[in-house]
């Protein structure tokens, strides 16, 4: 007959199931992989916007492919295309409606810096009416480009300190009595 002893001790068994971090390193990274982006294509550039949601480019690697119609429930505005004075109090009207923290991607030439169109109809960049974050060049830009670009904004939101502006009270919300 044998005999079989049990040691209870340590296993190994708790790095295999235990994830152990900081609270804000672990808010920047479900902040930085959960963007829900909402396209404004306005022109050419939005062809290629499509093209980097299929298959081939597949933005959803980037957490990225939930595309929202919704300004409110979007947070990361891809301005696409040549924005003319008609359409810019309408997309500005869009990105006051999404919540904070917002970002914003300026796809393509147009979009940028009114590219080749110096028209008196013509804004010659967003940024003249939004901050924008990440620049993406071209006539029109590659969906790698674009995804490069997706890159860079998601390394501008994991040095962002996420839990300090969770941890702040909004001024405008009126105190309890």
């Amino acid at each position: 007959m044998t005999q079989t002893t049990t040691t209870i001790g340590y296993t190994g068994q708790l790095e295999s199931d235990a994830i152990i971090t900081r609270l804000d390193a672990a808010i920047d990274w479900i902040r930085k992989n959960s963007l829900w982006p909402m396209p404004m294509g306005l022109a050419c550039c939005a062809i290629e916007l499509m093209a980097t949601g299929a298959s081939r480019f597949d933005i959803a690697r980037f957490g990225a492919e939930v595309m929202r119609f919704s300004p409110r429930q979007s947070d990361v505005m891809i301005v696409s295309g040549t924005v003319t004075y008609k359409m810019a109090l309408a997309v500005k009207r869009i990105w006051d409606q999404m919540p904070d923290p917002k970002w914003c991607i300026a796809m393509g030439a147009c979009a940028s810096t009114g590219g080749m169109y110096r028209s008196y109809a013509v804004l010659q960049g967003i940024d003249r009416l939004l901050p924008v974050d990440v620049y993406v060049g071209g006539c029109p830009p590659r969906p790698e480009a674009l995804l490069d670009a997706l890159i860079k904004l998601q390394e501008k939101i994991q040095r962002e300190p996420g839990l300090k502006n969770l941890k702040r009270a909004p001024a405008d919300l009126p105190k309890a009595s």
